[in-house]
């Protein structure tokens, strides 16, 4: 087996409330076990110098769920953020947080609190997190297309685009990894990830183990990346 690393990873943390359910617990607490998770895999990567890890925390569809479950969501990510402003794990591990999407469709407190851990991780520079929120792939490249126009380019090609997407600083992902047995992106990144590697785990995301996790790297080193060559 090859010993080769990626350098970043996204997933698509699927099976929160389908785990509740199971478990005979409340939406909410199947939610905030699957946050504590991302911590978790945090560590992980850190462990396997992973420099980057993208995490899908909320899509421009979750906007359409039933209004009692954003609210939960809304309060579970203040809760969250604010225990991060709180904790120095984030210099502790010289972690950058990065926040895409369109986030100004959030509450204003949660926009101020967004903007306060951008600023404050944004020296840090060893690891990144990347926390998609309120994101979806077609929209990104809706987005991209309108500030290309609104900018007058006369001719566009792919360096363009990619300058426009929200991950235009950001390498793309070399492994997607998405929990609960669906086999799909459903909108993750649909330009960047057109050479990555993908693996889809079984397990619900609150299941997801250490022991996944590196499977999913050692599955990922028996590949060979040809990126269409």
């Amino acid at each position: 087996m090859k010993n080769e690393k990626p350098n970043h990873i996204a997933i698509i943390p699927d099976g929160n409330r389908r785990w509740a359910k199971k478990k005979g617990i409340s939406t909410r607490k199947g939610y905030a076990i699957g946050i504590q998770k991302f911590g978790d895999v945090l560590k992980w990567c850190k462990e396997n110098n992973v420099k980057m890890l993208s995490m899908w925390a909320f899509s421009t569809d979750n906007f359409k769920r039933d209004s009692s479950e954003i609210k939960t969501l809304f309060e579970l990510f203040k809760e969250n953020l604010k225990k991060a402003l709180n904790s120095d794990e984030r210099n502790k591990y010289d972690l950058r947080v990065r926040f895409l999407g369109r986030t100004h469709l959030f509450p204003k407190e949660i926009q101020k609190m967004i903007e306060k851990a951008e600023e404050t991780t944004s020296k840090n520079k060893e690891y990144q997190l990347n926390l998609l929120l309120g994101y979806g792939g077609r929209e990104e490249l809706v987005d991209a297309v309108n500030e290309i126009i609104d900018e007058g380019v006369e001719k566009v090609d792919e360096k363009t685009i990619g300058n426009h997407l929200y991950s235009r600083d950001i390498p793309d992902p070399d492994l997607v990894i998405r929990t609960s047995g669906e086999q799909r992106l459903s909108g993750l990144m649909p330009w960047q990830t057109s050479y990555s590697e993908f693996y889809f785990c079984k397990k619900l995301w609150p299941d997801f183990s250490k022991k996944d996790f590196k499977e999913a790297l050692d599955e990922y080193a028996r590949r060979k990346r040809r990126f269409g060559k």
